[in-house]
């Protein structure tokens, strides 16, 4: 584990062995079949068109350029459920997803992404895989979804607040009224070399907004696209970018476990969605891919993302 104080890590691979890659992708795939070209995870979803208009209060922390001073940075967002299943419902599928690039100036790219639930539900690559399996060797057994998170909280205490968080969302009114996680915890590094420990969280302008179950029950199957849409005619969809401060003892390598609430917060700046747009060929939203003044914790599970998104955008690209 790191110091959080002092940002110190720990060796990690930059990516897991391939046979976990492979099966974990497999077990993935299982969940509800293979849908040739869909993602593995968060199949269905849409991008927009937006900008992330910095605050320059990050620029004391990190040298990243999206985060000084008057920066206005372009940006393509990806909203979704994080169903395996393309054609599931809106409703059906609790969390929620929001991933964004950023694009830098000269060219390149860096990536947040985020979640409706405040941590994931395993610690580590392997764990992960067994949860995946145990998820589809009770699925096989006819199990309702009540039966599953006990199963799956009797076998992996570490899921346990990241399925009850999951338990507790309500269906939401847009994808522009979520609040949005991104879960594992980066450094920012300063011109000093300095590093800190940080968490990020978007947050919507106009506060958080959910349907009742009956309403919900009357939406169209694909109504947070329709809603969003909607939305963006008579003005952009704003989301509040905070960056979360750790401090000693908080676990960086853990994203089953949440911060205390008192950790410093700092406004980065806001990110204006303006239209929905068709989603860009290739577009992989890797959060293992950071900008200079950025990079990766001891988190495996962070890590592991990278060779499992690739795995997945090969199989998909390949029309499988």
């Amino acid at each position: 584990m790191t110091d959080a104080q002092s940002g110190r890590t720990h060796p990690v691979p930059d990516s897991a062995p391939s046979d976990i890659t492979s099966q974990t992708v497999n077990a993935l795939e299982d969940l509800s079949g293979v849908h040739p070209g869909y993602r593995r995870a968060h199949a269905k979803g849409f991008c927009c068109r937006a900008s992330f208009r910095s605050s320059g209060l990050g620029a004391a922390f990190t040298t990243a350029p999206h985060m000084q001073e008057q920066a206005e940075t372009p940006a393509i967002v990806r909203f979704s459920g994080v169903s395996t299943n393309p054609a599931m419902a809106d409703l059906l599928s609790p969390a929620k997803g929001m991933a964004v690039q950023f694009t830098l100036p000269g060219g390149d790219v860096t990536y947040l992404v985020g979640a409706t639930v405040p941590v994931f539900f395993a610690r580590t690559p392997e764990s992960f895989l067994d949860i995946m399996k145990t998820v589809n060797e009770t699925r096989e057994g006819e199990r309702g979804p009540i039966d599953l998170i006990r199963e799956i909280i009797i076998h992996f205490s570490e899921s346990k607040e990241s399925l009850l968080a999951v338990k507790l969302l309500k269906p939401p009114a847009s994808y522009a009224a979520c609040h949005y996680y991104c879960i594992h915890t980066y450094l920012f590094l300063d011109s000093q070399g300095n590093a800190r420990p940080v968490k990020f969280e978007w947050l919507p302008e106009g506060g958080v907004e959910t349907l009742s179950i009956k309403d919900a029950a009357q939406q169209p199957e694909d109504y947070l696209m329709d809603e969003l849409r909607l939305r963006l005619e008579t003005a952009p969809a704003v989301f509040q970018l905070d960056a979360i401060f750790g401090e000693a003892g908080d676990p960086t390598d853990d994203p089953t476990r949440a911060w205390p609430d008192d950790r410093k917060r700092v406004i980065l700046g806001h990110l204006y969605v303006t239209d929905i747009i068709e989603e860009p060929e290739g577009l992989l939203m890797d959060p293992t891919v950071m900008a200079e003044g950025m990079a990766l914790s001891d988190d495996p599970i962070l890590h592991f993302r990278h060779s499992t998104y690739t795995d997945s955008y090969n199989r998909r690209s390949a029309g499988q």
